[in-house]
Parts: structure tokens; sequence; C-alpha cells
């Protein structure tokens, strides 16, 4: 093969017809047109005519594959660029030893992995697609365009030397928000046009009543991600956030099912490329997390032991919140969907009743859910597209199904429940003992697990060829069998689109929230002339908070600053509160507090509270905010704070102390400060309801919310005790002196 694959490849264009580029990959000429030799037949046959219908040309395909390239093509797992090394466990900050290839690319190195979602070996490159098969790779680097489309286009080269030419398909989690990085959900930031977070995004539509902002990030997605040669998103997060602990609540839009499902019906055919779904210039979106991630049990997240239930307490929640934006989903055609790890508490549920029946709720991970995902999301919701699982459902967070072995789970989840791709290792092998096991005599000689069957366990032929259809038919959707590579000097020049970066920079300032301001903002040329200010940014990390405040003096070097509050006119106070680990329970509930050195209860192994405790701190530093407020009021000044948004947070140690407050969702601080300095009105509107304190999200002895964990904020009210209800019958948001509630919907402006 040519050494670097985006200097080699060849492009035919066929007139009204598909493009078709290859690096080594044999053409067909006929009847005037261009073909790729896809199947190695050298005819245009089904697969490789591309006239023909996507699922006819997948179906035709499936058949001529063998056993071990089709279960190659069942496991999506994490991989490794050879210019952007990077530790390959979690928790380990070691640069693995690399091998680049002769193209400086890819790297051909062997390790073994141990991580919260399994062990395993793995090879270089070359081996794993050439011998394993695999096709589904999941990318995590924040790679510039040129060396994305560089490396996807290095894949790409490889794959075609197979007998059989099955393109690679890259998955990367969202790439398109400001936010510091947290595995699994934002992995990269700021190569391409960077917006808020998705609940600002959520705040800026409330704000302006207009989804055309939507319309403009769907738009910069599909452009950016299709010209770097990315083309699936595991994106975005429709969950409705009805348990203010859950830690991924900064990945939703909120809280607000009607706006979320208004979402989805906008951004799917955007960056698809159609309502029809996916297109030759499209990304595919992969919605997740069904049936809805958000009704946590006081806040513990599946990815641990201790959340791997979904609660649904309250008659109705189900069809009434969390299904709509899937509804919405699936109507739009998304191209995937993923369910969550957890598996449906029955003992702690109400019925759940939808489309007139009572919906099953077996036990088992909703990836292993057949009367959840083949039942009600494909054969009643009528989804079309492929079941992707979450990460790690074999190993370690096999909820429901621990009693089976590894390729008895692999057999449940796709020939039981319907899922088409598993996502956590490269488990080929197991996936090949669970094919045998069909076949040969295992199951005379081996109990069948109790309450199973073999017909529910091993992966059969008409199990393995209706999952690999139903990806192969997206793939060539998408176009990746014939127009598989991209130019980098393209990816870079459209990553670069200066109108992108103009309108995620508006929707920043446009997601900026003010709450609370008496006369105070904006902070104009008049007010401030001969004031001094003082600035400092707080973070849950002391050292952190250093580096912020840095860039923040930065941005203020048009003021007069100083380092005492005790001689400011104005103090600026940007709190950037963390909770929790995103990959294991706390000792006790999440915390929401904005809080140093708090005391707090311990949970025993059955999340109830006890009466032991542990120490919180979700903001170093954060008892000086009422010293410095203080300090200021003291010399006649004025408290201007704006606290980040990742959680519902508790704002009473924060609001009594602030004359002015905004709240940002990993919005940049430039525009939060452009609200602060008039350049900007703000227009932002809460996206969920911020909690008054502690008592409305307490847990009793038996470890029950006071607040259902499956109703959003805006109507916890209507199943909160009459004992925490004031004068208006308000009792779940906060509410600040001048009487206004923190609750969806709300915000001030000037």
């Amino acid at each position: 093969m040519a050494a670097k694959a985006s200097e080699n490849y060849k492009v035919y264009e066929n007139p009204n017809g598909k493009k078709v580029s290859t690096v080594t990959r044999k053409i067909i000429e006929k009847d005037g047109l261009y073909f790729k030799d896809i199947d190695g037949t050298g005819e245009v046959s089904k697969v490789n005519d591309w006239r023909l219908p996507a699922k006819e040309r997948a179906k035709a395909y499936v058949e001529m594959l063998t056993p071990e390239e089709k279960i190659g093509q069942l496991f999506i797992s994490d991989w490794r660029m050879g210019k952007y090394p990077s530790p390959l466990a979690m928790g380990s900050t070691e640069i693995p030893e690399y091998t680049l290839d002769e193209s400086g690319i890819l790297d051909e190195a062997e390790h073994t992995v141990k991580n919260i979602f399994g062990e395993q070996y793995i090879p270089g490159t070359s081996k794993l697609l050439k011998e394993w098969f695999a096709r589904h790779i999941i990318l995590r680097a924040n790679a510039k365009p040129d060396d994305l489309a560089d490396y996807m286009n290095q894949m790409q080269a490889v794959a075609e030397e197979c007998e059989h030419f099955v393109p690679v398909m890259a998955a990367s989690n969202s790439r398109n928000e400001y936010a510091e990085p947290v595995f699994g959900m934002n992995d990269a930031s700021g190569i391409f046009a960077t917006w808020p977070g998705t609940m600002g995004i959520a705040a800026a539509v409330k704000g302006t009543d207009n989804l055309s902002i939507v319309d403009d990030f769907s738009d910069c997605i599909r452009r950016s991600w299709n010209a770097s040669n990315l083309r699936k998103g595991y994106m975005y997060m429709v969950d409705v956030m009805t348990d203010p602990r859950w830690q991924r609540s900064y990945g939703t839009f909120g809280e607000d099912t009607e706006l979320i499902s208004k979402i989805a019906e906008r951004m799917i055919p955007i960056v698809q490329g159609s309502e029809e779904g996916v297109t030759t210039d499209g990304v595919a979106l992969t919605m997740k997390h069904f049936p809805g991630g958000g009704g946590r049990e006081n806040g513990y997240d599946p990815h641990y032991a201790a959340g791997q239930w979904n609660v649904y307490q309250t008659p109705g929640s189900l069809e009434k919140y969390h299904l709509p934006s899937f509804r919405a989903s699936v109507n739009k055609n998304v191209a995937a969907i993923m369910p969550y790890y957890a598996k449906p508490a029955k003992e702690k549920s109400a019925a759940q009743i939808v489309n007139g029946r009572e919906i099953e709720m077996q036990p088992f991970g909703f990836a292993y859910n057949k009367p959840l995902i083949d039942g009600l999301l494909r054969n009643e919701m009528g989804f079309k597209g492929y079941i992707n699982s979450d990460t790690g459902i074999v190993h370690n967070m096999c909820w429901g199904v621990e009693m089976l072995d590894k390729p008895e789970r692999i057999g449940f989840a796709i020939n039981n429940a319907g899922v088409d791709v598993i996502s956590g290792n490269f488990d080929q092998e197991l996936g090949m003992e669970s094919y045998r096991r069909g076949k040969n005599d295992y199951y005379d000689t081996h109990e069948v697990p109790e309450g199973f069957t073999k017909d529910q366990l091993v992966l059969t032929d008409e199990a393995l060829n209706r999952a690999v259809t139903r990806t192969l038919t997206g793939m060539f959707e998408l176009g990746l069998f014939e127009d598989t590579y991209r130019d980098p000097k393209k990816a870079v020049e459209v990553a670069a689109t200066k109108a992108d970066w103009e309108k995620a920079m508006d929707a920043h300032r446009k997601s900026v929230t003010l709450l609370k301001n008496d006369g105070i903002l904006p902070l104009t040329k008049e007010k401030l002339e001969g004031k001094k200010v003082y600035a400092e940014a707080f973070h849950q990390l002391p050292e952190r908070a250093v580096e912020l405040t840095k860039g923040l003096k930065e941005m203020l070097s048009e003021v007069t600053l100083v380092d005492n509050p005790a001689e400011a006119d104005y103090a600026i106070l940007m709190l950037n509160p963390k909770s929790g680990a995103y990959f294991s329970a706390t000792k006790g509930y999440l915390e929401l507090d904005i809080c140093e050195g708090k005391m707090v209860a311990d949970v025993d192994e059955s999340c109830r509270p006890m009466e032991t405790t542990h120490e919180e701190t979700t903001l170093a530093g954060a008892k000086r905010i009422p010293e410095i407020a203080a300090a200021v009021h003291a010399n006649g000044g004025k408290v201007i704070a704006n606290v980040n948004v990742v959680l519902a947070w508790l704002l009473g140690n924060v609001e009594p102390y602030a004359d002015a407050l905004t709240l940002g969702y990993d919005t940049y601080p430039s525009a939060t400060l452009d609200v602060f300095f008039g350049r900007f009105s703000p227009v932002g509107k809460l996206p969920i309801t911020m909690p008054r304190g502690d008592e409305v999200i307490a847990v009793n002895a038996d470890g029950v919310c006071v607040s259902p964990n499956d109703v959003p904020g805006y109507d916890k009210d209507l199943y909160m005790p009459d004992s925490l209800k004031d004068e208006n019958g308000k009792a779940y948001a906060y509410r600040d002196a001048a009487g206004n509630y923190y609750e969806m919907n709300f915000g001030l402006t000037y």
C-alpha cells in the first residue's frame, strides 16, 4: 500500500451518480459508469452497484461474508491515533509505547488494557482490521481536522486491502461544545466551531424562542465532521433530566420534554442529511439513552453497581416525560439508538402504561431487555435503524445478567434483545464462542442458566445476519463504500469557517441567564469610571482556580483591578463547582450544594443514608464568598457572580451574597463578560429548575427521595408534601430575596 492514503487516493466522478474514491480497490467501468469492486467479484454485482437500494446491497453482502467477518463487525471499542498517543487505561497518566506504520499515522503496537469496561489484549491497527475484521471504532483524541482525515483515510486504505472491503466507521462523542473533557461525554473540544454545552443551547433557544440556533449548530456538525471523515456521532443525549443528582445532567438539553423533542426533530435531519435518514454528505447520529437515563435512583449512575436501577415511581412518567424525545428521534429516522446500562426497578416503580398497555419490566439492563428494545422501541415505536449498546455491557456493566457468562451475554443481547453493535471491548473471540455454541454440543454438557433457554443465549446465523445487515445498510446509505476518502486540506477549511465560529459565539452570549439584578448590570463605562474591580475564579480544584483567575484577569485588562476585595467597588466572581466522579459512586449522594468542607451522610450498600458522615467540597474557597461579599459591601460596592451549571446546583451559599447573579452552561467566560459589561443584553432562560435546598432532595431512611426521581423539576411540586410548600403552593424551586423562583423558563433581561 502507498505510504500515505491522503496523497494517493483516486476519485472517479459518475455523472448524476455517486462519486467513487479508492486507493487500491479495483474500479469497474460499465455503461460509462464507475463502480468499486467492493466484494472482490470483479463484476457489477448487487453489492457493487451503487444504483441499488442500500438495504438490498447490504443483504447481498451479508450472504457473501464469512461468519468471522460478520462477527468482527458486532463490536465497537476505543482505538488510538498514532500521532496522538494517550493513556490506554482510565486513571493512568502513562503514555504507552507506540509503533507507527510507514505512513507515520497508524499505531501498530500491541497492548493489554484494563479499565472499568473490562480487560483485553489489543493488536496493532493492521491486524485489528485485517485479521480481526473490526470495522467499528471509537475515537477520543482531540485531533486537528487534517489529522482526522489523514487517519481515517489510512484506516480505509488498510480495509481496502482485505478480500471483502467493508469501510471503517469511526464514532466519536460530541466535539462541538465548550467543556472540560470528560471521558465518554465530550472527548474533544475547541477544534471544530465550539458552542456552549447542550444545556446552554437549550437556554439560548428558550431565551430567543428560536430553533434556528439548533439548525446552525446541526449544520456545523454535519459539515465539519463529514469533511474530516468522521461519519458517526455518539450523540446526542435526548434524556430528560428528572433527578438533579445525575452526574450526566450537563450532557442533556435540560428538563423540558417538549423542547428536547423539538430539538431532536430539528437536529436529526440536518446532521444526517435528510428527513428519510443519512445521506452521502451526512453524519449518523446515535440518540441516547433509551428509554431515558434521567430516571436515576437518587442520582446514582449505572456505570457503577449502585446506579443499576431505573426507577419510575410516578404513574405515567415513562410515557409523559421520558419517551417523547425518542419518539421524535424515531420519527425523524435517526440512524442509531443507544440503550442505557440500567434495568427497570419493578418493585420500586408504579405501573407504566404505554400505548394502552402495561410495560413489562424485566430485571435486565436495557441492552438485554427484549420487551423494551425489540418490543417497544422497534415493533411499537417503529425504529428502523440499529441498536448500539452502551460501553461495557458484556464485562462490567452487565446488570441483570451477571449469572450468564460472557458468550451468553453476547448471544442474549444480540439474539434475544435485538442489539446490533456491542460497545466495550473487541470481543470477537467471545462472539465466535457464542456462535459455535449454537452449532456444537456445548449445552449437552453445560447447564443452561435457570430462567433462560439455549436459543436466547447463542449467536445464531439469523441474528448475526440481521445485525450486520442493519449496520451495513447504514454504511451504504452514508456512501462510505463508494466515496471513502476525504481531502485533509478541505477538512481544515471547513473547520475554520468563520460564520460557524461567529454563530457559536452568538449562542454562547444568548445562553447566559440573568437571575438577579438590582440595577447593577450592565457595568457601563459610566458606572466603571474611577471604580476598582476585584476578580476571582473558583473551581473544585484550587490549582485550576488559579489558572482560571489568571485568564479572567487577562479578559478584564480594560478595568482597574485590585487584589484586595475591601478596596473594590465591584467584585466579579466566576464559580465553577464540580461534584462526584463520573465512573464511581460517592460515599453519599452526589452533592449539589456549592460548598467547602460540608459534612454529609454516608450511604449503605442499599443506598440508604447512614448516621456516619464524610466531607464534601464542590467549590474550593466557597467559604470565602461571604467574606468577599462582606468586604466589598463594606466599601459600598457590589458583587456580581456567575455559576457554571453542569448540575442543578443549590444556590443558597451564593445568591444571598450576590447583588447580580448569572448562570452559564459551559459558556465562554468572555461571553458572560459581554453580558456583564453591556456588550450583549441577556436573553437566556433556565432549561432546568434549580432546587431550593437539601430539604427538597432529601432521602428518607428507606432510600426514597421526597421529590420523585422520574419527574422533571417543573412538575415536582405536584408530588411534594404540603409541609414543604410556601404560600404560593411551591416547594421545589429556589426562591431569591426578590421573590423570584429559579424554575424552568425563568430569566431576566435589561
